[in-house]
């Protein structure tokens, strides 16, 4: 049908006298290069994904995200910031993707961990506090033991 309509908006163009439309040089062309990098990524994957390019169940997104994690870790040994910056973006490319497979929108996953992680935040500030210290005289196993307090609260 979208193919028909466009049919008869060229031959509406040519009768008018006007130049034919651009044409798009790349089938995601249309997804605008302004979005939030996430909403980005989502939309292009699901535009690949109408063509076939995309993998067929969440455990091969599994598979790319460890293959992207071994990839960021051996950049990471090279200290060069770029091919870190680059490996680092892959893997939140194929996270995106895995939330796209298991039909969660990402932004909303990540609202909610953020949430969830100023909750126990403060859990552990509020608790060092009332111990009579602050953040930073408590060391990381201190503040870890009441992150682990915190997690296991169902209220936090």
């Amino acid at each position: 049908i979208k193919q028909e309509e466009k049919l008869e908006a060229a031959e509406l163009r040519a009768a008018k006298g006007l130049p034919p439309k651009p044409t798009k040089a790349s089938l995601l062309d249309d997804v605008p290069s302004t979005l939030p990098a996430m909403n980005s990524a989502l939309k292009l994957q699901k535009k690949a994904s109408k063509v076939g390019f995309d993998w067929n169940n969440p455990e091969c997104v599994l598979d790319k995200i460890r293959e992207e994690i071994d990839e960021l870790s051996e950049e990471i040994k090279s200290s060069n910031q770029v091919e870190i910056s680059g490996e680092l973006g892959d893997l939140l490319f194929a996270i995106v993707n895995l939330a796209r497979h298991l039909d969660v929108d990402p932004e909303i996953a990540l609202r909610t961990t953020n949430v969830k992680f100023r909750n126990r935040f403060a859990h552990v500030e509020k608790r060092l506090k009332d111990a009579g210290t602050s953040l930073d005289e408590a060391n990381l196993t201190e503040m870890e033991a009441l992150w682990i307090e915190a997690k296991n609260n169902p209220d936090r």
